[in-house]
């Protein structure tokens, strides 16, 4: 069937502009005002930082050397209500491998309030730091640079990032790393970096499978070594009993995953998509399992099609991270920040044919419909999973229309 609309022309970039500046403007003074009260507590009762206390309680049994307690719901709880007593009664589901105490074990010797207006910087940082040089190597886009950071700020995924004071700017450093790294041909480098995802390691499992199919050897044995290195970092401190601990939790997740996912409608991919559609928990597996396999193939398709450009490939990869990841929350998103920037510096060096339009729509779909996730408590259709996959089948079927300059880039 000829497609004879080209529903991407609408979005200039005077409309774009608007659009983000009302978007930025709604979700962040809003934010500011359920954070501007007196104490820890925002406006609708929530603890400010949300998930921030779990990383200052783990960096706080860190600084106690307390290994013992790292899976310990109960534990962590008392500790946390020690050190945060407005945090009292508040668990979290202890998930994160040993390492990651280790990180947050400075921040721990802070106040929470001052802990976690660093924290809140650091991560701000990084997401900003990761666009503005991806960015750079957007020739295309190069006069619109406030225009990204308009759209950057504006983005609901690092929105929720920050309200959330969660981890996720840490791996979209691991990605735009790694971009650079296969850029530069670094494979072995590269699959270094990819290998520090271990501390999120669902969303190092398209990646890994990705080059596994492809046959890129060196990247597979530098993630291996580097996250066997950065596991061996928390065995060499705590001693090899929660490493264990960890490993039993990843084994027996499925079992929790009511208590890691409270809010389901708040997740952003297959997983969740088909369990929150179908009521029956083998069916609904077994589509995951299905569907997932497919976004696999495209991911490879592309990845292995020497032709295609680097930008497409690599946004392919990062779609089909979010897609196949077992568990992924909206903050989640911020890891999708290279493919939009990239995307759309590519599309920008295309002609306006209907199907460059209709990945321009799509783009602006996953851009903006995880705004409506609560809705999916009503509908139990995850519009933002579909545009997903929606846009990686685009470039699927996009992959070999430019051939790749000499050196590897956008």
């Amino acid at each position: 069937m000829q497609i004879r609309t080209n529903p991407g022309r609408w979005l200039t970039a005077k409309r774009l502009r608007a659009y983000g500046t009302i978007l930025a403007v709604c979700l962040w003074s809003v934010y500011v005002w359920n954070l501007a009260t007196p104490g820890l507590r925002d406006r609708s009762g929530n603890l400010k930082g949300t998930d921030f206390l779990h990383f200052y309680t783990l960096g706080s049994l860190a600084v106690e050397h307390r290994g013992s307690d790292l899976y310990d719901m109960d534990a962590q709880a008392a500790l946390a209500a020690q050190r945060v007593p407005a945090a009292a009664g508040t668990r979290y589901l202890p998930l994160y491998p040993p390492q990651v105490s280790l990180l947050f074990a400075p921040l721990a010797h802070l106040s929470y309030d001052w802990a976690l207006a660093l924290w809140w910087s650091v991560s701000a940082s990084i997401y900003g730091a990761c666009c503005f040089y991806i960015w750079r190597v957007c020739p295309r886009l190069c006069g619109y640079g406030a225009l990204v950071a308009l759209l950057a700020v504006a983005f609901p995924g690092f929105f929720h990032l920050i309200a959330w004071g969660q981890t996720s700017a840490l791996a979209l450093a691991c990605f735009t790393a790694m971009f650079f790294l296969l850029r530069e041909r670094r494979e072995f480098l590269a699959g270094l970096v990819l290998g520090c995802l271990i501390f999120k390691p669902q969303l190092g499992l398209a990646a890994g499978i990705v080059f596994v199919a492809a046959g890129a050897w060196k990247t597979v044995l530098g993630a291996i070594l580097s996250a066997v290195a950065q596991l061996s970092t928390g065995a060499f401190y705590y001693g090899t009993e929660p490493l264990r601990r960890w490993v039993h939790m990843m084994l027996n997740v499925r079992g929790v995953l009511p208590l890691l996912e409270p809010r389901p409608y708040q997740t952003h991919c297959l997983r969740t998509f088909w369990s929150l559609l179908i009521p029956w928990p083998g069916l609904s597996f077994g589509l995951y399992v299905a569907s997932a396999i497919a976004a696999l193939g495209m991911a490879i398709g592309c990845w292995r099609r020497n032709g295609t450009p680097l930008a497409l490939r690599y946004s392919s990869l990062l779609l089909a991270t979010v897609l196949v990841a077992p568990h992924l929350t909206v903050y989640d998103l911020v890891v999708l920040a290279p493919a939009f920037l990239l995307l759309a510096d590519w599309l920008a060096g295309q002609g306006s044919s209907p199907v460059n339009g209709w990945l321009g729509f799509l783009l602006y779909l996953v851009y903006m419909l995880p705004l409506l996730g609560p809705l999916t408590r009503w509908t139990h259709v995850q519009l933002s999973v579909i545009a997903i996959g929606a846009t990686l089948y685009a470039i699927f079927q996009l992959r070999s229309q430019e051939t790749e300059p000499q050196r590897t880039g956008s």
